[in-house]
């Protein structure tokens, strides 16, 4: 008795987590798109529909992965916010365009986060309990980025990795501005920072990892939405309790969704993705469902 009872508590251990495993594998593929409002536009504006897609991080055997992106063409924005890790391997780039061959005729703004510039390794997954994840070690393993960039800019989407402009949406004047990946410190934003330009209808600011060095540098030059990614929104949360990580320095509370952010006296409305997909070296969510957003930016009251 004495020693069957351990192998029965053992054994009932690595069944409760193969079950979990499972579950957390099957949520991983229950995408779904979340809708959104937002009053952020002035006083007479017709609403403008943003889709916000993040952290596809794509393989090519992910058939219901492709898939999906390729069915958010269907809700017919008016303009898509990319906001990085798109790929995990390089064969994914061709696969990527052909799913998004309507999107791409959609008016469009990208950045880039690390895994498209180089592939994803394992990481004990655990180490994201201590802190963000820092630089690689080793030299990574790069992805062909340059492709990357070069298909998404041929169909007319704005590379905003440290630019700014004026883009022309439905009849509105946007600006845009965005830098690159802060969680591996390629983010330049003095390159882009200052006040909006006068006669705009709307001022957003993109980036890949909402670093809190970014989200204040951007509410305080009065920008009125920020879009980030990264986060996986936790990837792994606890039912009523939330994310316990966010793999960076924002707060676990706005870890994904809609939020308001506020520095030096201004506030700006911060959405935060929660991802399409994950590091193909950890495929489970957990309460966290792979999701793509879709915005409806309103008038104030």
């Amino acid at each position: 008795m004495g020693l069957g009872t351990p192998a029965r508590a053992g054994g009932a251990v690595l069944a409760a987590g193969a079950v979990g495993l499972a579950y957390g594998m099957a949520e991983a593929s229950a995408y779904t798109v979340r809708r959104v409002e937002v009053p952020v536009l002035e006083h007479g504006q017709r609403p403008l529909r943003v889709l916000h897609v993040s952290d596809i991080h794509l393989m090519p055997y992910q058939r219901r992965k492709l898939d999906f992106v390729s069915r958010l063409a269907d809700l017919e924005p008016h303009l898509v916010v990319n906001t990085g890790d798109n790929i995990s391997s390089p064969d994914s780039i061709a696969l990527l365009a052909r799913a998004w061959d309507r999107l791409l005729r959609v008016p469009g703004v990208f950045v880039f986060g690390s895994n498209d510039y180089s592939l994803p390794r394992f990481r004990n997954p655990l180490r994201y309990l201590a802190g963000p994840s820092g630089r690689r070690v080793r030299p990574p393993t790069s992805l062909p980025v340059g492709e990357l960039r070069a298909m998404l800019a041929s169909h007319g989407w704005v590379d905003l990795n440290e630019h700014r402009e004026v883009m022309e949406v439905d009849g509105r004047r946007i600006e845009v501005r965005g830098t690159d990946d802060a969680h591996l410190d390629r983010d330049h934003y003095p390159d882009v920072a200052g006040p909006a330009d006068a006669g705009i209808d709307l001022a957003l600011a993109v980036t890949h990892a909402p670093y809190l060095r970014l989200l204040d540098a951007m509410t305080a030059d009065g920008v009125d939405m920020i879009f980030a990614g990264h986060t996986h929104g936790g990837q792994v949360c606890v039912p009523g309790v939330g994310a316990l990580v966010t793999n960076c320095d924002l707060d676990t509370r706005r870890v994904k969704g809609l939020s308001r952010h506020t520095a030096d006296g201004r506030t700006a409305w911060l959405h935060v993705s929660g991802g399409v997909g994950t590091s193909p070296y950890a495929p489970y969510r957990v309460a966290c469902r792979p999701e793509a957003t879709l915005l409806t930016l309103v008038a104030r009251d």
